[in-house]
């Protein structure tokens, strides 16, 4: 690595976890720091911070994390509710608010997540977008410990890293909750790793349901689902959750307060699966979010792959139920649909509708008669508060969904702080509640109460009946600086770099796959589809002026210097915004994993 590119200077709006301090990379030097660029809405971005806890274990008195949050929707521009994602998700390194963007730029970053290796001395060293690099990023570091050490240049010693007070109460952003049959309450404790049984005052702790550290044997479980009957007695258990972070559904016997590993094993999604029915405890599965009973299975909101899967408590099995992995808004015939992050479930009276909040499109989404239909929403970046119509309707990442007798449905709408309601007869969305801390579920209880998981507050809120708002709110879109591109023919290329010590891997056919779609769909005049190639040229139509420009790209390697070496998959979706501007350049660079130098 003989690259000569000074790492830009860190600055921001604010740091957190440093107490109180602003770093510079003056500060840092000597130390191996990744630069790991994140926004809390985004589920790799949450896979990253994952994979990343090994590392800063393992290499804990010479690299330093640094996470660099640059937002994607308007609420997460708050420094307060970055200050609580911090806390909800476990970061136990520095955080740099990075809200005017001014970091991602300097950095060139086009991707949540993006992360960037300084070396010790200063110097940019590696860049690599997506999520799976842990391995790689594992070997790089070795590489750099080993020559910084023997030039003298690795300092070893504490980190920057000052942690928080720690916190108290009943409830650490709970997700989500279900009710009994008893009238009690089962709530989802997500930061304190447990599923907790609450009296129907929603205040008196009747139960915990496993440890309050991690893996005990929870890992920020999310959603719940309570079992028919006779499932539940020919299963053996009542309850599933969704432990998302472990990557697996749990079950609860409620009688006897056994937890029982049921689905997943273990391992997060990396590669394509079949639409047939598969060992529910071999699978992987990719950070379960919310779980209910439809169509005589358990369907489960994958949030980490844009999918919903379903589960068999009785066979034991696990299949796709819908969507492909590509992360957008696009309705039809299951499967072939696209989703993006769907975080929340819940199924009409009659049983005929499941209703989807899909958050990352801030849509609601509902699947009937074998389809996926869009009831409000209008795209990856077009987001907001706006009531009236629902074709002109806007949410703000919403995370659930509750769906009323007479037809109409509650949302969570998270990033809004409010509970919404979707009439489907008249056509109309309105605000019943707003000023609430990032709602995160809505339980309708067999009495009619109305219960909202209001996250970001710890608690459970009951809803004062017949309440309706009107808001004309504001209409928002994702604003990142868009790459400028010239009409006519750009040549797209993935800069794509196995790590140290690995090779990619054709034992199985071609190791690469990009997939190219544009919105709107005339934007792109030719180039749309899938390849085995990194590189491709694309058709740009002049008489579009902007769009977004979907690009989904992954690289399979293998471990050279193992006789039984491991195989590893590295993938990213880009939503690129692009202006078409005549004296733009023809080609288009994103970077899946690069060295430079």
């Amino acid at each position: 690595m003989t690259s000569r590119v000074r790492a830009p200077e860190l600055k921001g709006r604010g740091w957190l976890n440093t107490g109180g301090k602003a770093l510079t990379l003056a500060d840092l030097r000597g130390k191996i720091l990744v630069l790991d660029f994140w926004t809390f809405c985004c589920i790799n971005c949450l896979h990253v911070l994952d994979e990343l806890r090994p590392l800063e274990e393992k290499y804990g008195d010479a690299l330093v994390v640094i996470g660099v949050h640059s937002p994607k929707f308007e609420h997460e521009r708050d420094p307060k509710a970055l200050a609580a994602a911090v806390e909800r998700y476990g970061v136990h390194h520095p955080v740099v608010d990075d809200g005017d963007m001014h970091l991602w730029q300097q950095y060139a970053a086009k991707a949540w997540p993006t992360l960037a290796v300084v070396d010790p001395t200063g110097y940019l060293v590696a860049s690599m977008a997506g999520e799976g690099h842990a391995e790689g990023l594992s070997r790089l570091i070795d590489e750099l410990v080993a020559k910084h050490e023997a030039d003298g240049t690795l300092h070893r010693g504490n980190g920057p890293y000052v942690p928080p007070p720690a916190p108290d109460g009943l409830l650490r952003f709970p997700g989500k909750a279900i009710e009994l049959p008893s009238g009690n309450l089962l709530v989802s404790d997500s930061a304190r790793h447990s599923v907790v049984e609450l009296s129907p005052d929603a205040e008196t702790l009747l139960r915990r349901f496993g440890g309050q550290e991690r893996n005990q044997p929870f890992s920020e479980p999310q959603g719940l689902v309570l079992l028919p009957p006779k499932v539940a007695e020919v299963a053996g258990y009542d309850v599933v959750v969704a432990d998302t972070v472990n990557h697996q559904l749990r079950a609860i016997n409620t009688t006897t307060g056994v937890i029982t590993l049921v689905a997943g094993s273990g391992k997060p999604w990396r590669s394509a699966v079949d639409d047939h029915a598969h060992d529910a405890l071999a699978a992987d599965l990719s950070s379960p979010w919310d779980l209910a009973w439809y169509d005589d299975k358990v369907i489960v909101a994958m949030a980490g792959i844009h999918q919903l899967w379903w589960f068999d408590p009785i066979k034991r099995t696990v299949g796709v139920y819908a969507g492909t992995t590509v992360e957008a808004l696009r309705d039809g015939p299951l499967p072939d649909v696209w989703m993006a992050q769907p975080s929340g479930l819940s199924v009409s009276a009659d049983g005929s509708r499941l209703w989807i909040a899909d958050s990352e499109t801030s849509a609601l989404r509902y699947v009937e008669g074998g389809a996926l239909h869009t009831a409000v929403g209008q795209g990856l970046f077009d987001f907001g508060h706006v009531d009236g119509p629902a074709d002109t309707a806007l949410l703000q990442h919403p995370l659930g969904v509750a769906a009323l007798s007479d037809g109409s449905v509650l949302i969570a709408d998270t990033y809004n702080g409010a509970v919404r309601r979707f009439d489907p007869a008249a056509g109309q969305v309105s605000t019943v509640d707003s000023g609430l801390a990032e709602p995160s579920d809505v339980l309708v209880t067999a009495a009619g109460e109305v219960l909202v998981v209001e996250s970001a507050a710890h608690r459970l809120t009951r809803l004062a009946p017949g309440v309706v708002q009107t808001v004309a709110g504001e209409r928002h879109k994702t604003e990142r600086p868009p790459s400028h591109l010239a009409p006519g023919q750009v040549t797209l290329d993935v800069i794509f770099t196995p790590a140290p010590g690995q090779k990619l891997d054709s034992q199985f056919g071609s190791p690469l796959r990009l997939t190219v779609s544009a919105s709107p769909a005339e934007l792109l005049l030719d180039g749309e589809g899938t390849s085995t190639e990194l590189s491709r040229t694309l058709v740009l139509n002049p008489a579009v002026s902007k769009g977004v420009l979907q690009v989904v790209a992954q690289a399979a390697t293998c471990d050279v210097d193992a006789e039984y070496g491991a195989c590893h998959l590295t993938r990213q979706d880009w939503g690129v915004p692009v202006v078409i501007d005549p004296t733009g350049p023809d080609r288009l660079p994103l970077i899946l994993r690069g060295l430079d130098g």
